[in-house]
């Protein structure tokens, strides 16, 4: 692992938040927000922390799905309402505050996104790892 700024990441981490907060503002269906939005942010964690960080992809991709289980775990366990939180809007966007096995399934599927695309794209076409 070495530190270093790619652009490329950088990019695409801009992009895909860009794209998560349009979703949240704008997209109040029953499929996108829900689990589309949670099969991107994986890849939004993915993209962010290859932007400072050089690592193999699937130690990477691995350490963001923990992440983003022990989020979905904290929900489970109510962590907004126990650091009396629940009030606070930027708390429950960050943190959330419902448990869905559904979002543990999308985060799942976004990370073996990240795995596959890794295996089928050359790397002198992915950014820079």
């Amino acid at each position: 692992m070495q530190f270093r700024f790619s652009w490329k990441f950088f990019v695409l981490t801009v992009l895909l938040f860009i794209t998560e907060v349009l979703i949240a503002v704008y997209v109040h269906d029953s499929f996108i927000r829900p689990y589309f939005g949670d099969f991107l942010v994986v890849i939004l964690l993915y993209c962010f922390v290859s932007t400072f960080l050089q690592a193999p992809v699937k130690p990477l991709a691995i350490g963001v799905l923990l992440f983003a289980y022990l989020i979905e775990t904290l929900q489970y366990f109510n962590l907004v309402k126990h650091l009396g939180l629940q009030h606070s809007r930027l708390a429950n966007i960050v943190i959330g505050n419902h448990f869905e096995w559904t979002d543990i399934v999308a985060y799942t599927l976004g990370v073996l996104l990240i795995l596959l695309l890794d295996k089928l794209i050359p790397a002198r076409v992915l950014p820079v790892q």
